[in-house]
């Protein structure tokens, strides 16, 4: 997934990786977060900031987290949303380059960057681990630029639930979608506005492809159309 919102870089690395995901759940061994202290956080509060001092990783326990950037005219692109096991605010830049606010209640484990960079450069087994979790995330967000740039409103929010699905398959119900984020998070990640999210989101009810529980919970009762209109 995107997220991980800054670029990793140490000597044990041979070199500086760029990424904008969110760390999965098995690029890092939990044990060294278990240390780390945790803090809630309310919705729409922010985790950290744009140009905030980059002093702690956080793993996401609970809830989700936003990451994004506000441009120059007002306007806001979501780069991902961090999930319960990801990892935000990796890197050895000395401030953060995007908010991560988040969406709904959560809660969150903070680790000292510097302890976790110390031990990357000690631990080539983890230095590893994050080199191919960065890679990884490398890709996710050049998928994301051809979504954007490319795919209809159809194919983009298609593929955001085929997405979600996907992650919700490690929970055994891959049918159930929740959606903890407002419709307008979505628009700001697809790049789309949120009455074509709204419009298109009731288009694949009328189609049958999917059902919307009390708003916040998606049931995707055709899988294979759903892939299909994502261009899967």
């Amino acid at each position: 997934m995107l997220g991980a919102s800054q670029e990793i870089s140490a000597s044990s690395f041979g070199g500086s990786f760029a990424s904008t995901g969110a760390l999965s759940p098995s690029e890092i061994p939990a044990d060294r977060f278990e240390r780390g202290t945790i803090r809630r956080v309310d919705a729409k509060e922010h985790v950290f900031c744009d140009g905030d001092p980059r002093t702690h990783v956080f793993r996401i326990e609970e809830g989700v987290i936003a990451l994004s950037k506000l441009l120059g005219d007002g306007r806001r692109q979501i780069i991902e949303f961090a999930y319960p096991g990801d990892y935000i605010g990796l890197g050895t830049l000395r401030e953060h380059i995007f908010d991560a606010q988040a969406t709904c209640a959560a809660k969150v484990r903070c680790l000292s960057a510097a302890a976790l960079e110390q031990e990357a450069s000690r631990d080539a087994a983890l230095a590893l681990r994050l080199y191919k979790a960065v890679s990884a995330e490398l890709a996710a967000a050049r998928s994301l630029l051809v979504s954007v740039g490319q795919q209809s409103a159809m194919e983009r929010l298609a593929g955001f639930l085929l997405g979600l699905s996907a992650r919700a398959s490690s929970d055994g119900n891959e049918s159930v979608v929740k959606l903890p984020m407002r419709r307008s998070d979505i628009a700001d990640l697809l790049g789309l506005t949120i009455e074509t999210v709204s419009r298109t989101i009731t288009k694949l009810r009328t189609m049958n492809v999917i059902d919307v529980v009390r708003g916040t919970e998606v049931h995707i009762l055709d899988g294979d159309r759903l892939a299909e209109l994502a261009g899967q």
